[in-house]
C-alpha cells in the first residue's frame, strides 16, 4: 500500500499523535509505559484507525475529530497483539520483524504492558466524550462509536473469536467455525473501527449498512490473507515465522480448504466489499484502494 496516499496520510497523522493519549506514568513504573510503547511504535500497518478516520470523513466530519477513537482502537489492537504472541496463547517470538514483548520485557509486564493498552483504549474515548458533554448531537455520536468498539473488542467479538481459535486448536473443525472465528478474531474490530468512525462523522442511516457490510468482508479477507501470508509469505517482509500456524495446527482457511480455493475466496469477498460500495463509488475510492491492496499485500 506504499502508493496509496490517503492511507499514507491518515497512517502519518496517526502515527504523529499514537503516544499522545498514553497517561503520564509515574517514574517508578516507568517499565510499564516503555513496554506500551514499545509495541506502539513497532511499525504496525494501522490500518484500522486509517478506516476510522477514513469513515469519519466519508461520513462528513473531519478525521482530527475521530483522532482519539482512532488512537484507541490501535491501542487494542496492541493489547491483543501482546497478548495473542505470549506462550500461554501462540507463543511467539517475532512480531513486525521485532522481537515480542514478553521477550523483550518478561511475560509479567508483557500482560500489564498489554492491559494498560486495553484500558488506556477506553480512558481516551471517555475522556473525548467529557469534552462534548453539553453538545448532546455530538456526544451521542462518541458514545455510539466506544460502545461498537467495546463489543467489537469483547466477548462479543474479537475475544470471543480467540478464544474459539484456541478451543479449535488441533481439532478437525467444519468451516463454519472457521468463518465464525476470523468473523471474531479479526473482522469484529475491523467492523468497530468503521462503523464508529462513520458515527462520529454523523453517517446517515443509509450509509451505515453498505460500510458494515463492507468492513465485515474485508474483514474475513483480511484473515484469509495472513492464513495465506503463513504459507507462501516471505519471511523478511511479513516479520514473524513462516508456517507457525502448521506447526501449532491452527484453523485456517489453506488447512481446510487449500490454497488455490483460498485464494478464490479472498478475491470473492475483496469483489463483494467493492461491491457493497458502489452507489457510493464517485466518493469511495480510499475503501475500493483497500480493499484491492489487502488482496495484494505480502505483509
Amino acid at each position: 500500500m506504499r502508493d496509496f496516499e490517503e492511507y499514507i496520510v491518515f497512517k502519518d497523522l496517526i502515527e504523529e499523535h499514537i503516544l499522545d493519549f498514553l497517561p503520564e506514568t509515574d517514574p517508578k513504573s516507568s517499565a510499564l509505559y516503555e513496554a506500551m510503547k514499545y509495541s506502539l511504535k513497532s511499525s504496525g500497518k494501522r490500518i484500522r484507525p486509517a478506516l476510522l478516520l477514513a469513515a469519519c470523513e466519508f461520513s462528513g466530519g473531519e478525521a482530527k475529530e475521530a483522532l482519539p477513537y482512532a488512537c484507541a482502537i490501535e491501542y487494542i489492537h496492541t493489547y491483543s497483539l501482546i497478548h495473542d504472541d505470549l506462550p500461554g496463547m501462540d507463543d511467539d517470538e517475532l512480531r513486525r520483524g521485532l522481537p515480542t514483548n514478553h521477550m523483550v520485557y518478561g511475560e509479567g509486564l508483557a500482560i500489564l504492558a498489554g492491559d494498560g493498552l486495553l484500558t488506556t483504549a477506553f480512558e481516551t474515548m471517555n475522556r473525548d466524550m467529557l469534552i462534548y458533554f453539553d453538545d448532546p448531537v455530538k456526544l451521542k455520536r462518541r458514545v455510539r462509536a466506544s460502545n461498537e468498539i467495546s463489543k467489537g473488542a469483547g466477548c462479543r467479538g474479537m475475544v470471543a473469536g480467540q478464544a474459539a481459535d484456541i478451543e479449535a486448536t488441533g481439532k478437525s473443525i467444519a468451516g463454519g467455525l472457521l468463518d465464525y472465528i476470523h468473523l471474531n478474531k479479526t473482522a469484529a474490530l475491523i467492523v468497530a473501527a468503521v462503523k464508529a468512525g462513520a458515527f462520529i462523522g454523523g453517517a446517515p442511516k443509509e450509509l451505515l449498512t453498505p460500510l458494515e457490510n463492507y468492513a465485515e468482508n474485508i474483514g474475513l479477507a483480511f484473515q484469509i490473507a495472513d492464513d495465506i501470508l503463513d504459507v507462501t509469505g516471505d519471511e523478511n517482509e511479513t516479520g514473524k515465522k513462516k508456517g507457525a500456524d502448521k506447526v501449532r495446527e491452527k484453523p485456517t482457511y489453506p488447512s481446510l480448504y487449500g490454497l488455490k480455493p483460498s485464494r478464490e475466496r479472498l478475491d470473492e469477498l475483496t469483489g463483494n466489499a467493492i461491491e457493497t460500495l458502489a452507489p457510493f463509488y464517485d466518493n469511495a475510492e480510499f475503501f475500493i484502494k483497500m480493499a484491492q491492496n489487502l488482496v495484494k499485500r505480502t505483509r
